[in-house]
Order: structure tokens, then sequence, then C-alpha cells
């Protein structure tokens, strides 16, 4: 297995990857995207933050990652939220915890001060996923989106990946980190 950026052209992959979801309160997006609509987002999240693919090792994506804006004013640029999804033949083996620590590395490269997820409550696997990597619940939105039927809670998780001493710098762009570090950091959380 092995971790790259994310490609435009990798859209209808990770598209297939998404229809295993959207059917579920894991997202609460109703129709799947287009693969144009999946591409404008793979630009648009790359632009400033990582965008992940998760390849086999025949060269088949499994999963992806990414970080995006958690709030949109200039004092929450410090702060990124995290989405992860995996092919479901992954669940439970590792891929996950592998994802959201390389993501938290790479974020942590860039200047931010802390990371956010989101979890559609109930969902005890991803719960415990960000409770074992440090992130402590924050609060959660009761019957905050209506899905399959039924309203469904939001839970936020976040976890501090910065120092808050002193006036803080922008962050990077994750284009503007050296690309050495990038893939050092990529193939090191491959192989954790």
């Amino acid at each position: 297995m092995r971790f790259r950026t994310a490609r435009l052209s990798d859209a209808p992959a990770l598209l297939e990857i998404y229809r295993e979801y959207i059917d579920t309160p894991i997202t609460f997006e109703y129709a799947l995207p287009s693969v144009e609509e999946f591409k404008d987002r793979i630009r648009s999240i790359s632009e400033f933050f990582p965008y992940l693919v998760l390849e086999d090792d025949g060269g088949v994506i499994v999963g992806y990652a990414y970080a995006h804006r958690h709030m949109e004013r200039a004092a929450y640029q410090w702060n990124a939220e995290l989405s992860i999804y995996l092919s479901r033949a992954l669940a439970g083996k590792g891929w996950g915890r592998r994802a959201y620590g390389l993501l938290l590395e790479l974020l942590a490269l860039q200047g931010m001060k802390a990371a956010y997820g989101c979890v559609t409550s109930p969902n005890p696997p991803s719960e415990k996923l960000h409770k074992s990597l440090g992130f402590e619940l924050v609060g959660t939105y009761p019957l905050a989106g209506w899905k399959n039927g039924s309203w469904h809670s939001v839970s936020w998780f976040r976890k501090a990946i910065g120092s808050y001493e002193g006036e803080p710098q922008p962050p990077k762009a994750f284009g503007d980190l050296p690309q050495a570090r990038v893939a050092e950091v990529l193939e090191r959380w491959a192989k954790a």
C-alpha cells in the first residue's frame, strides 16, 4: 500500500469509494456528485490542504483522505477538518488510523494548530478511532441532519497539533511544503 497526493484523474475511482457511503448517514450528502463536481472538489481542496489517496500494491485506489477549512473566517485559519473514506474491505485494518496520522503530521508541518473530526453519532468505530488518536469530544449537535428517514446527531472531536504560544504565522499551503519532506512522510505512514 502507498499514499500519494490525489490527481484530478482519480475522481472516478474516488467516487466509487464514496458511493459505498452515499446511502448511509456517514455523509449527509443525499446524491452522488458528478465526476466533474468531484474534480472541482479535489482541485479546490488541493489549493491549500492535503488531499491524499491510498493505493494497493496493484495501483488500485482503495481509499482517500483530505483536510479542509473548518470554518471560513480569517481567525479560524489555523484549524482544519479531516475526512476519510476507505473501501469497506479495508475497515478495521488500521488504514484509517494511518491516514489520520499522516494528515495530522502534514497539517502540523503547514502550521495548523488544531484538527477537527465530525462524526455522525452513534458511530462507535469512528468515535473509538478519534479517541485513540488523542482527539477529545468537544460537543454534539443533537438531531442535526435528516437522512434515511430519521434524524442524526453529529459529534465534534478536536486535537491540538501545534503550539498556541506567541503570535501565529499564517499556515503554509500544502503545495509550499518541501516536497522531499512530504514524500518522506507519505512513505513512512504507508509503512507504519
